[in-house]
């Protein structure tokens, strides 16, 4: 071979090596915005796998890649703040963490290129046209449909069997409720009663969780929202305090939690950022969802609120918290 076509030849494998990231210029930039406060770990370990996924993709902060990350914790004037100084920025993309920070930044442009996480069926809330060809500038990885709602009232009612009502706990401010309709009408074939509970503080939760135990067979779910995720510990405090089970994403101490690895799905999101800063158009990526979920029953919470699980209901479990 030729000198000159060896060298042609070497220099096409460089570029098209999906290890390291070739950009000549300055570093490329990239904007976070994450629903929850930075102090709270589920926000460390998202920043953390993140930024892992990228540096394995060939982008290391500091030498080919900037990061700019914002913290909005779930209020939703940080969300709107955090949006609109992130594309004043203008980075080559933006990952944007949860409903509300997607919606705050879909508001502020149109053309910078936006890979979502933990976002419930963004083709019924209109952010893209449609799962195999999002068809704008969005893209991303979905979180839930409303059968998995559905799922965690089967788990409740398979764990008390007394269970005739639930409150559906959400903030409409940061939460789409997206589903619940459906929800609702196919909680009857349970025999259980499912109502909308919206709440937008402290108070409001306690408020709410007491009145769901004011009568016998009540239960809680906590949709997967910032706004409860920030209060968590309220919600699952006062729910063991009222002696109510409650189904959730996965706060730690609530009796049952179905939900997939939040975490991993930043990192498959980083890779979808890859893509986009390679050239790739939103556009043109489907969107992906979740392909497992886990089942985590705590039964030092079932001893606290004096439920005996069955053993049914055990066998299915992914983990036990004991």
């Amino acid at each position: 071979m030729r000198r000159r076509e060896l060298l042609a030849v070497l220099a096409g494998a460089a570029a098209a090596s999906p290890t390291r990231a070739q950009q000549p210029g300055s570093p490329r930039r990239v904007g976070v915005l994450i629903a929850f406060p930075q102090s709270d770990p589920l926000a460390q370990a998202f920043v953390k796998v993140f930024a892992e996924a990228l540096g394995r993709a060939g982008w290391a902060e500091g030498r080919n890649i900037h990061i700019e990350y914002r913290y909005a914790s779930g209020d939703p004037s940080l969300f709107r703040q955090y949006a609109a100084e992130l594309v004043d920025l203008a980075p080559d993309a933006i990952l944007a963490s949860t409903t509300p920070a997607l919606a705050a930044l879909r508001e502020r442009t149109r053309t910078i290129p936006i890979v979502f996480v933990i976002v419930p069926d963004p083709v019924a809330l209109g952010f893209v046209q449609s799962v195999a060809h999002p068809g704008g500038n969005i893209t991303g990885f979905a979180s839930y449909d409303a059968e998995i709602i559905g799922k965690w009232i089967e788990f409740l009612k398979e764990a008390d069997p007394a269970l005739a009502r639930v409150a559906i706990i959400f903030n409409p401010d940061t939460a789409s409720g997206q589903g619940l309709d459906r929800v609702i009408q196919a909680a009857p074939s349970l025999g259980v009663t499912a109502v909308r509970t919206p709440v937008h503080n402290d108070a409001e939760i306690v408020t709410a969780i007491a009145a769901a135990a004011r009568e016998p067979g009540g239960g809680l779910v906590a949709l997967p929202d910032s706004f409860n995720q920030t209060h968590h510990a309220i919600i699952i405090d006062t729910a063991i305090r009222h002696r109510l089970p409650l189904a959730s994403t996965g706060f730690t101490g609530a009796l049952i939690a179905y939900w997939f690895d939040g975490i991993e799905l930043n990192a498959r999101a980083a890779t979808y950022i890859d893509r986009i800063l390679r050239g790739a158009s939103p556009a043109d990526l489907p969107v992906q969802y979740p392909t497992k979920y886990r089942l985590v029953i705590n039964l030092k919470t079932a001893k606290a609120i004096g439920l005996t699980l069955p053993e049914s209901l055990l066998a299915r479990a992914d983990e036990i918290v004991e």
